[in-house]
């Protein structure tokens, strides 16, 4: 009887001891299963993260770098168009330099003994603004009479600056040679030769 409750004894003892054990290991087992469900998520976070961190620093880059070429060609814009006033600047000084002394007078004189030559040139008038003419009349007229240049008239305009004109058919058509017009078509000329050059120079 004695040796009956003893063992009884061991085997609930055994029997509590494989129950706390199964307990432990369940316990560690589902704390184990926590802990590696926690650290996936924080690898998944992680990886979020490092991905829209990613993502962001890729539109941080591309945002610079278009604003740094868009600079650039802003930058190559200002200065083409500093260059394109520059010579502007520089072509109607020295347009207006020419017309401004007596050389105007031998230019006009040329393009008109050129303009006498043609069949539609009968009665040419050679139009200047009034300062000018007052300035020009006496050589233009000594000059034209030297060349033998007949139906050849001057007349005043003050629509433009400086420069002449010369009409044809009673002034039905004209050939601008007008500060304005010769400045204007100098630079467009010039202009994108000195684009052509500033492209080869980038």
């Amino acid at each position: 009887m004695e040796i009956q409750l003893q063992e009884l004894i061991e085997q609930i003892k055994k029997d509590g001891v494989d129950a706390a054990e199964f307990e432990a290991k369940a316990i560690v087992d589902a704390a184990k299963k926590e802990a590696q469900k926690i650290i996936d998520d924080a690898n998944d976070q992680a990886n979020k993260i490092l991905s829209a961190a990613k993502t962001e620093n890729e539109r941080i880059v591309k945002s610079s770098e278009d604003a740094i070429r868009q600079a650039g060609r802003n930058l190559l814009i200002s200065f083409r168009e500093s260059v394109t006033r520059e010579l502007d600047s520089i072509i109607g000084e020295n347009v207006a330099s020419v017309y401004s002394s007596d050389a105007l007078a031998e230019l006009i004189v040329k393009v008109v003994e050129g303009w006498a030559n043609k069949p539609d040139a009968e009665e040419l008038a050679i139009v200047l603004n009034n300062k000018d003419l007052k300035k020009l009349e006496e050589m233009l007229l000594a000059a034209i009479k030297v060349k033998m240049i007949k139906g050849v008239t001057l007349k005043a305009n003050d629509q433009f600056d400086g420069g002449f004109r010369i009409a044809v058919r009673n002034g039905s058509a004209y050939y601008d040679y007008s500060t304005e017009s010769v400045v204007e078509m100098l630079s467009n000329y010039l202009s994108p030769k000195v684009i052509e050059l500033l492209k080869e120079a980038e």
